[in-house]
Parts: structure tokens; C-alpha cells; sequence
């Protein structure tokens, strides 16, 4: 008997579940991270998530349980100290021994400059020294530069689906570096993602093939990578990159601005309050109704939540372009 048990224990002990603990902890930033990290790992695990949802990733304050995951975590995949630079601190103290995987830097990855002032320049030359990518490649170029002292490079870089199939690559390659194991697995999960992310992009260009011209001021230059990639420009942004709260000035110029550049929409963002966009805009005629957001904040927290975040994203440009439309 007591010899039959012991063979029950070690049968346990071989089960799937105990053999996942050999799965490496991995730690993301951002949901929209969360979810495709979320893909590759399938069905051995799922992420730890370091900012919750709903609270914007440039000033964060990691609760206990965060930290620990953090320092829990043999791998790390976050976009760019740009976008969380106190993250990065916290990566040196806590997260010191993980592999960090900096996805804006991961080589193909398509990198563009915050845009200048209140109202996007206008350029036809279409050029980006750091486009390296030309599948699915429309570069209608949404005016490039600094946006006053908010100048370099913009990491919303996760909002161009074909950066997300390059990171889903990346993100599989380390999982398979470090469990060797599963890299089959990882790598396959990856490409079929990479499929569906391609077959995505072809459906969003046809949905947004009539709105290259709908005219929409956001609430900050958060948008440009999906703009740029579905041939749709931004007017023009409420706050800076890193949503700052703007200035009176700031508001009362895009005020002025509406009619001038014949706006169609104002999208607003759970995050910052969107009944401000409302007070300053409600009277100009213009639609404030659509909650637009870069980062799934009210989505499912799982694999799907990239794509339906694209998804939704396209849906609040046709809704803005048909209402200006009639």
C-alpha cells in the first residue's frame, strides 16, 4: 500500500501542472504587452501585469504585489523607458537578474518622433529614417518632429500591428532562450499570432479605406503608429505625448482651431477625465461622444485584448468619419 502511494505521489508530482513550473515568471508593462506575451506563452502560463489597468504607464506608483512580481520575474517585456521611465529603476534594483526585453528596440521595430505643437505640420515627403519594415508599409506621414519640450523618440510604438508581429518574434525567442523546452511552442504560437495580426491589418485598411480624410483632434499624440499605418492623420492632440494636463492656452488654441481645420471629432480617453473634452468642446459643434484608447483599458485582460484594442481604435475613426459624413 504504502509502496503503491508513493507511486501516486510521484505520479502527481509528473503531471503537466508541476512540470509548467519550469515555465520562466515573466513580467509586462502594459496590458496591450500583457496580451501579446499573453499569445505566446498559450497555454503554459500567463504574464504578471506591473500597471493595472485603467492607470497611465508614464507616472506609476507598483503596488506590493507588483514589486514582487517584478522581482519574481525572470523576464521582463516592456516598451521603452520613454514610455515608464521610472520603470527603469525599478528594473535595476528589482528586476536585475531578469532578461529585460525593451521592445522598442528590438531591431526592424518602426520608431517615430513626437509630433510638433498644438496642430500636426503636414509633410507629403512621407520619409522615416527608422522605418524598416515596408510589409503592409502606407507611411502617409502624419508630420513629424518635437512636440515643444516633449522632444524624441514616441513609444506608443505597440499601436502598429506590424511592430506587434515583430515583437511577438522577439518575445517568443526569449521565452525559448530561457525554456528551451517549450521553445516549439512558443515559436508556434508566435507565428500563428504573426498570421492573425497580418489578416488583421489587411481587414482594418479596408475598414478605413474612406476615412483617410475624417478630420479628429485626440486627447494626446498617443495614435500617431496607427494613424501612420492606416493612412488616417490626428489633427492635432489636447496634451502632450506623455498626457501631461495642458495648458489654458493649449485648450483655448484648439478652441480657435476647430473651425479652422474643419474637425470632425474630439476623442477622449477613460483614463484623463473625458468630461473635459467635453467642457471645452461640447459647444463647437463638434462630436465629443467616442472614447478612443491606446490601451485596452476596459477590455478582457487576455490574448484577444491587442486585436480588439485595434479593432476598437478603427471603429471610433469610421464612427467619427461617418457621422462627419452625414
Amino acid at each position: 500500500m504504502t509502496f503503491r502511494f508513493s507511486n501516486y505521489l510521484m505520479a502527481l508530482l509528473l503531471t503537466p501542472a508541476a512540470a509548467s513550473a519550469a515555465v520562466p515568471s515573466v513580467a509586462v508593462d502594459i496590458p496591450p504587452v500583457y496580451s501579446l506575451v499573453d499569445r505566446v506563452m498559450g497555454d503554459l502560463g500567463s504574464p504578471n501585469l506591473l500597471i493595472q489597468q485603467g492607470a497611465s504607464p508614464h507616472r506609476y506608483s507598483m503596488r506590493p504585489s507588483e514589486a514582487g512580481a517584478l522581482d519574481r520575474a525572470d523576464a521582463v517585456f516592456w516598451v521603452s523607458e520613454a514610455l515608464t521611465p521610472w520603470l527603469t529603476h525599478s528594473l535595476e534594483t528589482l528586476g536585475d537578474d531578469a532578461v529585460s526585453v525593451q521592445l522598442m528596440e528590438v531591431p526592424g521595430t518602426r520608431k517615430l518622433e513626437y509630433r510638433q505643437g498644438v496642430t500636426f505640420e503636414q509633410h507629403d515627403h512621407g520619409h522615416d529614417d527608422h522605418d524598416h519594415d515596408h510589409d503592409h508599409d502606407h507611411d502617409h506621414d502624419a508630420g513629424h518632429g518635437h512636440a515643444h519640450s516633449h522632444e524624441g523618440m514616441n513609444p506608443h510604438g505597440w499601436l502598429d500591428p506590424v511592430n506587434a508581429r515583430i515583437w511577438l518574434g522577439a518575445i517568443a525567442e526569449s521565452l525559448a532562450t530561457l525554456d528551451p523546452e517549450h521553445a516549439d511552442r512558443y515559436r508556434e504560437n508566435a507565428r500563428l499570432g504573426k498570421a492573425d495580426l497580418e489578416a488583421l491589418t489587411d481587414t482594418l485598411e479596408t475598414q478605413l479605406a474612406e476615412d483617410h480624410e475624417t478630420r479628429f483632434i485626440v486627447f494626446h499624440d498617443a495614435y500617431q503608429y496607427f494613424e501612420s499605418r492606416f493612412g488616417i492623420s490626428a489633427a492635432g492632440a489636447i496634451s502632450l505625448g506623455d498626457a501631461r494636463k495642458p495648458s489654458p492656452a493649449r485648450i483655448e488654441e484648439l478652441r480657435d482651431l476647430v473651425d479652422a481645420l474643419n474637425i470632425d471629432c474630439v476623442f477622449s480617453e477613460p483614463q484623463y477625465n473625458p468630461a473635459l473634452v467635453e467642457s471645452v468642446f461640447g459647444d463647437t459643434g463638434v462630436d465629443t461622444s467616442v472614447v478612443i484608447d491606446p490601451l485596452g483599458t476596459d477590455l478582457p485582460l487576455d490574448d484577444e485584448l491587442y486585436p480588439q484594442l485595434l479593432r476598437q481604435l478603427a471603429d471610433g475613426v469610421v464612427h467619427c468619419g461617418r457621422a462627419s459624413r452625414g
